[in-house]
């Protein structure tokens, strides 16, 4: 067996205390149960303040709150269409990070089992 050192895999970098202190911060904005909710919302599709807080069951002012800080944090956009905001949740990292969340939460709010492990068909191997 070979013990080329070029062929070992690579370890990732450690993150930097600035990649550390973002991410500290995204986590802690999206620790808030109703934002996380904006936030999933907005990941399927694009939606105004007053749809959102009739889904998230919240007042107008109080979305709009949250939704400012989400936008000031760069985790959702929002431009205008006439008299109405349009968010969105445009970055496929936020998008992928909140359904990967769910896919590990169950229902019930526990943690869902993990997949079952895929091992190769006899027809496969064959």
């Amino acid at each position: 067996m070979s013990t080329d050192p070029d062929s070992a895999p690579v370890e990732p970098p450690e993150p930097t205390e600035l990649q550390l202190a973002a991410a500290a911060d995204t986590f802690a904005l999206l620790a808030s149960p109703a934002r996380l909710h904006l936030v999933s919302l907005m990941s399927s599709g694009r939606s105004d303040v007053g749809a959102l807080a009739a889904k998230v069951g919240l007042s107008l002012p109080t979305t709009s709150q949250h939704l400012s800080k989400l936008r000031l944090a760069g985790i959702v956009s929002a431009h205008r269409e006439g008299r109405h905001s349009i968010y969105t949740v445009d970055d496929p990292h936020v998008i992928s990070l909140v359904e990967q969340i769910f896919e590990h939460i169950a229902p019930d709010g526990t943690l869902a089992p993990d997949p079952p492990a895929t091992s190769p068909t006899k027809e496969s191997r064959a």
